[in-house]
């Protein structure tokens, strides 16, 4: 039996529902093995739905809807129903999850898993919440998924022990908590406004809204814009990621790296729906701020990489440089319809969340040595709660020196190349394609001085990164003194291929640039959006197949 793309849409929530449900049943540790089969299994079915989906996506021409494909739950028709949304952007995050997942949990093998009881369970619940997050189509329905990927979220960030980690993720708490009721807030007023929470409908009423009511509209979209920047880590409202994801364990870390894309995300997608092209007066609302506050990130996350001693406090200013990154290009776009610059964003989205993951993965293994560059760069152990990863059946084979030395210095050099910039990885080929973009799109929307400053920052933080990368690089890998420890092959080989991908996407730069073309043409005009979702059929309205 085939299964309709429809049905297919809701696998990528349902899956790791049903795995994470199943394992809280698994209480015993004797029952531990049965726990890691359902979490691969999930893992790897979320991949294969998620490539499907994608390559779903990217067959249906753009001109028929956008490449769209809709679940209506309870056949009720949109605006009245819950809607699941899949286009060509939230195919690609849907791969982009199941892909950081695999090396994630495969890491977790080497120890960290055994920290807490409910490790596999809250990841689960974390997939799912990402998954549901990137297909909603509806408001509420955001803040539902939203609150359940923070609440797994928050039982990752504490899971193993230590003060440090306790400290960071009570501070991880406050401050998302504080977003989730911003979120609601602004969710009220939008709704008090146009009583609906159906993002289509939304896009679609803007434009013919009273003059009166406008700007309440604009104050409930500012307000959920507050909650959204902050997931996104934008300055001044992302000084708390950098201890959080620090404090994190490994592989925690390395699927939080997503997290701030969420928000991202969000931001993109609700920005160019209700305030792009055709949105009336309201149109280009917020692109100032996202330009500004983008930029702003950029330069406070260039000064985070400079002035930190620890790699992870590094890693975690490197992710609010990339997450600035793509905030500029978005405010860009939204002011002057940039369509190449906003393809080239997306690229270097999903190139440098790849590679944050496998420097987060990175981290522990490069900060094992006794001394002071274990003071200088390690996480401490009341940091992570432990002193080591436990040498167990799970572990893997230690590999032997000077192979694990020379596995870490070439990851290590290869997430240097990529979220620095430079050739040959696609961290270039998506920061030479916003550059292009902003060159050959800047218009009179933007004033010049803002490009050449948003230019001039995204060189200048490719320059920070390689000095900071560069100085950590040569105190571990050139001046440790006696045999390194031993590397577990499991701590090795996730990072290695995360950037594989990255390598793969600079060899497949072309296509892959082309869906992100057509992606970003998609988001520029919203009708393909809202024509899909209100003229979704139900399949009670569609005529039975004669017998």
């Amino acid at each position: 039996m085939t299964v309709s793309p429809e049905h297919l849409l809701i696998a990528p929530i349902l899956i790791p529902f049903f795995a994470g449900a199943l394992m809280l049943l698994y209480g015993d540790e004797r029952q531990r093995k049965a726990r890691l089969v359902l979490s691969f299994g999930s893992a790897v079915a979320l991949l294969l739905v998620a490539w499907e989906l994608l390559a779903r996506a990217t067959q249906s021409p753009l001109a028929e809807g956008g490449a769209m494909g809709f679940y209506l739950l309870g056949d009720w028709a949109a605006p009245f129903g819950i809607v699941l949304v899949l286009d060509r952007l939230s195919a690609m995050m849907l791969v982009l999850v199941a892909v950081l997942a695999i090396p994630a949990l495969v890491y977790s093998l080497a120890g960290w898993q055994r920290q807490g009881q409910h490790f596999h369970a809250l990841f689960q619940f974390l997939l799912m919440g990402l998954n549901g997050a990137f297909l909603t189509g509806d408001l509420f329905n955001l803040f539902v998924f939203f609150e359940v990927l923070l609440a797994a979220s928050y039982g990752l960030l504490l899971h193993g022990s230590g003060a440090f980690r306790v400290r960071a993720g009570l501070h991880y708490i406050a401050v998302n908590l504080t977003a989730s009721l911003m979120f609601l807030i602004g969710v009220s007023l939008i709704y008090g406004v146009t009583g609906t929470l159906n993002m289509a409908h939304l896009a679609g009423l803007i434009p013919t809204l009273p003059d009166a009511e406008r700007p309440l509209l604009h104050a409930g979209a500012a307000i959920l814009g507050l909650a959204f920047l902050v997931k996104a880590g934008m300055w001044p409202l992302s000084f708390w990621l950098p201890s959080a994801y620090m404090a994190a364990s490994p592989p925690v870390a390395a699927i939080f790296a997503i997290l701030t894309k969420v928000g991202v995300y969000a931001a993109l997608r609700l920005s160019m729906l209700m305030f792009g092209p055709g949105a009336g007066p309201s149109v280009g609302m917020g692109a100032e701020v996202l330009m500004v506050g983008g930029m702003l990130t950029v330069f406070f996350g260039m000064l985070g990489v400079l002035g930190s001693q620890g790699l992870g406090r590094m890693a975690g200013h490197l992710v609010l440089i990339s997450s600035g990154t793509v905030l500029g290009v978005i405010g860009f776009a939204l002011a002057d319809g940039g369509s190449a610059m906003l393809a080239g964003g997306l690229y270097y989205l999903v190139v440098s969340t790849l590679a944050s993951s496998a420097l987060f993965l990175l981290i522990e293994p490069m900060s094992r040595e006794d001394g002071d560059i274990a003071a200088m760069l390690a996480l401490t152990a009341d940091a992570y709660g432990i002193e080591d990863p436990p040498e167990d059946e799970d572990a893997g084979v230690g590999l032997a020196i000077p192979g694990s030395l020379a596995m870490l210095s070439l990851c290590f050099g290869g997430c240097l190349l990529v979220l620095a910039g430079l050739p040959p990885l696609a961290g270039f080929v998506g920061k030479f394609a916003i550059l292009s973009g902003l060159l050959a799109g800047t218009g009179l929307a933007v004033p010049w001085g803002w490009a050449w400053t948003f230019m001039a920052l995204l060189l200048a933080s490719g320059l920070a990164t390689l000095i900071g990368l560069v100085r950590v690089g040569v105190q571990v890998f050139w001046t440790t003194e006696g045999a390194p420890q031993k590397v577990w092959a499991l701590e090795v080989g996730p990072p290695a291929g995360l950037l594989i991908l990255a390598a793969v996407m600079t060899i497949e730069a072309d296509d892959i640039m082309r869906y992100m073309e057509a992606t970003s043409h998609a988001l520029h005009t919203p009708p393909v959006y809202t024509t899909g979702v209100n003229l979704a059929p139900r399949i009670s309205d569609q005529p039975e197949e004669a017998e």
